[in-house]
């Protein structure tokens, strides 16, 4: 693999191709340029002159005008009219086919959070931050981290969503369906301190402060950004707690050189709400939780179950209710990034990154009983643990010759991922502090090291073919290496755990497109993407998740998943109204799911199969109407209907699952959201529905939640006062399920299953009620 990522490499240099720098916002800005980072064109200023712009009223969402795929942003000033320490995901999810859900207000629990965009989930998603890599997002993350860790939300910038295709120069290796890119603000040129509080419902309390420096002598400038937040659980016990701190610096280096440095911590502790099944749901409501609260409760239901007598309480199952499960996450991540003006019409970048995480997954289980010597508790606490270490390397280089804007860029990341499963002992009358970092197993299950080595180079070219038509096309040769090597237990490596290697590799991956602006308001686009989702290395997730012996029966004919995505494109844009109607066609081939690898009735183990494909076809629409003095209308509506090629077979040829022509799971068909606002520069307040349809949580298609529509609520008042105490304060509510509607937020949070014709399966959270929250922020000059 290593010859084909430098026979790529190779044909880099000598040939030419196009992208989507410049079709993303319509002007010639080139796509290796991170979003919040300033473009420049030929005729730029050296670095060290660029001004700020001057104050503007931002759009709410920007509608990709001039973009040859389907793309829109959504404006700073939108993602702060949340309260803070929402996640950003949940103002994106007004967007046309986004769909979003999580079971607290805000977004930010890890365990609950799903983002699903035209059939495709998080792990199949491209998501970056200033053009660092992300990684999947999936709860158990081996390879990156959420935003809300990456980035304060005081300290977001505008955040862009392309639907169908991302840029090429993304770097993210499992994009099969959009990418999201969030960008910092940078620091400002002037002195200034910001500082915030919020309190609400739930205990909900939050402290933010930043301090800017504002232009030092040698024309740098910073901030330095702390929080810490803290919440009840709505329901139950438990806290949901985070602590943050952001720091970036920008130093010009003579006329043509810029310097960016910035680096984050976070430390995120969050007690989990239980996962509910339909029939939990009826016999108990959608409150029922853990008993955090009552360790003698659970000890009580766990000596019943393992005696084989009734359980208390009314419970009929170990599983309806645990002591206590949490997530915690402590992060550091940091980048250094070098723009230059190498030549004219020439410039480049180079980023190296890197991103330490520690982490705990508690489950406090009473399937495994603490020895008694270690306590002799009823129950234990079983931890997954895991620990990344990754660094890597973004590079780009961007040419303006003519009605041409020529860029390529190389990716490099290095990935080690330790995971281990192990258990802890408790105590028999007394549990430790919710949040305890648990250390000195009494049983260590199993413990992997997996190695993922990721090569990334890109070349695309736009050409202004006319002053009105403009197209692109390129490509991306993708290579990632796998690897896995059992550390515990030292025996039974043979058989019972997966190590060894494993890799995916393409080529080429073509991206093209075309925009027509056909007069001053309307313009047209199409375009077309091919990508591929390379394997994941974990224990819990990929090819690795199984024994040695199903690892070998798939090591050497498993794919991995591609996707080809079609878009036909139309947008408007006048003074009053901006809209635009997309309609796209996309085939997902090589689809992973867990099979036998054959008989069952032997004992073989289950392994990942490509089990055929998914075709989604949708439409895609979204207008702002400004239809008064201060006042503005949104909408969008997405109608998605993905559903499955084929029925899932075993290895030995039996029918596993009939999926053929069934919906996918968790994807909605109808999704709308609706928001009036009103901002007249002091007062400013909006009101928004979003509405999800109905999502099954099985693959036969025999279960599913009902459809919902929740309603938002903001409002806020800047002080317009030129000097005094007033100066710079301003006031904002936010409240979350306006009507109090009780439903289901999140499908599938411990997965899906085949069938579930009685309604136990527990892989539901119940949404939050409705919360209350007021911050009140001032800035200080």
């Amino acid at each position: 693999m290593k010859n084909l990522f430098v026979t790529t490499a190779l044909s880099s240099m000598v040939l030419w191709s196009s992208a989507a720098g410049a079709a993303e916002n319509g002007t010639t800005r080139p796509v290796s340029t991170p979003a919040g980072s300033p473009a420049r064109s030929p005729a730029r200023p050296p670095v060290a002159a660029a001004k700020e712009p001057a104050p503007a009223m931002e759009a709410m969402v920007v509608l990709g005008a001039g973009a040859a795929r389907q793309v829109q942003t959504l404006s700073r000033s939108e993602l702060q009219k949340t309260a803070p320490g929402t996640s950003p995901f949940k103002t994106l999810s007004k967007l046309p086919g986004v769909m979003f859900s999580a079971s607290d207000p805000m977004g930010a629990y890890e365990w609950s959070q799903q983002i699903i965009i035209r059939g495709f989930t998080q792990n199949q998603l491209g998501f970056t931050m200033d053009g660092v890599p992300l990684g999947d997002l999936n709860y158990g993350n081996d390879n990156g981290l959420s935003i809300n860790r990456a980035l304060q939300t005081e300290n977001n910038g505008p955040a862009t969503i392309a639907q169908g295709a991302g840029a090429l120069g993304t770097a993210a290796s499992n994009n099969l369906g959009g990418t999201l890119t969030f960008s910092s603000i940078d620091p400002t040129r002037r002195f200034g301190v910001d500082v915030s509080g919020t309190v609400g419902s739930a205990g909900t309390y939050r402290t933010f402060m930043r301090v800017n420096s504002g232009e030092l002598a040698g024309g740098g400038r910073f901030y330095v950004g702390y929080d810490w937040s803290d919440a009840n659980k709505w329901k139950g016990s438990g806290i949901q707690r985070q602590q943050q701190a952001n720091a970036k610096y920008i130093q010009p280096v003579g006329e043509h050189v810029k310097v960016t440095l910035f680096a984050d911590w976070s430390e995120l502790r969050q007690n989990d709400y239980q996962d509910l099944s339909p029939s939990m749901i009826r016999q108990f409501g959608y409150d029922v939780d853990n008993i955090t609260g009552n360790y003698a409760l659970a000890q009580q239901v766990a000596r019943a179950y393992q005696a084989g007598r009734p359980l208390p309480s009314g419970y009929t199952d170990p599983n309806d209710v645990y002591w206590n499960s949490d997530g915690k996450r402590n992060d550091v991540l940091s980048y250094g990034r070098v723009d230059a003006d190498l030549a004219h019409g020439l410039t480049g970048f180079a980023t190296v990154y890197g991103h330490l995480d520690q982490g705990q997954g508690l489950f406090a289980t009473p399937f495994v009983p603490t020895p008694a010597a270690l306590g002799g508790g009823a129950i234990s606490a079983r931890n997954t643990n895991y620990d990344i270490h990754r660094e890597g390397l973004l590079t780009g280089l961007t040419y303006h010759v003519g009605h041409h804007t020529i860029e390529g860029g190389f990716w490099f990341e290095n990935n080690i991922f330790e995971e281990s499963r192990a258990f802890y002992p408790l105590d028999a009358t007394s549990g430790p502090a919710v949040m305890h970092w648990y250390t000195n197993p009494f049983v260590v299950q199993w413990g992997y090291v997996f190695g993922t080595r990721t090569y990334q180079t890109h070349l695309q070219d736009t050409w202004q073919i006319t002053k009105a038509l403009k197209g692109y096309a390129g490509f991306k040769s993708l290579i990632v290496d796998n690897s896995s090597r059992s550390v515990y237990p030292q025996t039974g490596v043979g058989s019972q755990f997966a190590a060894g290697t494993i890799g995916a590799a393409n080529a080429f991956l073509p991206q093209v497109g075309l925009n027509d602006r056909l007069d001053a308001h309307n313009e047209v686009f199409v375009d077309y993407s091919r990508n591929m989702n390379a394997f994941t290395s974990a224990a819990t997730a990929g090819p690795f998740s199984t024994s040695q012996a199903g690892f070998d029966a798939i090591r050497g004919k498993l794919k991995p998943e591609m996707s080809n995505t079609e878009e036909l494109g139309w947008r408007f844009h006048n003074r009053i109204v901006q809209a635009s109607l997309t309609g796209y066609y996309v085939e997902f081939e090589n689809r992973l799911l867990a099979t036998q690898t054959s008989s069952a009735i032997v004992g073989t183990p289950t392994a990942l199969a490509n089990v055929g494909g998914v075709t989604a076809r949708g439409v895609e629409a979204a207008a702002t109407w400004r239809l008064a003095r201060n006042w503005s209308l949104y909408g969008s509506y997405a109608f998605n209907n993905s559903f499955y090629d084929s029925n899932v077979y075993s290895g030995s040829g039996q029918l596993e699952i009939a999926t053929k022509g069934r919906d996918v799971v968790a994807t909605p068909r109808n999704m709308a959201n609706v928001q009036l606002s009103y901002d007249d520069g002091a007062w400013w307040g909006n009101i928004l529905m979003q509405y999800q349809g109905k999502r099954y949580y099985t693959y036969t298609n025999d279960q599913h939640v009902a459809p919902n529509a929740i309603f938002n609520l903001a409002v806020g008042y800047r002080f317009q006062q030129p000097h005094g105490v007033l100066h710079g304060v301003d006031m904002q509510l936010n409240v979350t399920n306006l009507f109090n509607k009780q439903y289901v937020a999140t499908v599938g949070s411990t997965g899906f299953v085949a069938t579930d014709p009685g309604g136990t399966y527990q892989t539901l959270q119940a949404g939050a009620p409705q919360m209350v929250f007021f911050t009140l922020s001032k800035h200080f000059d």
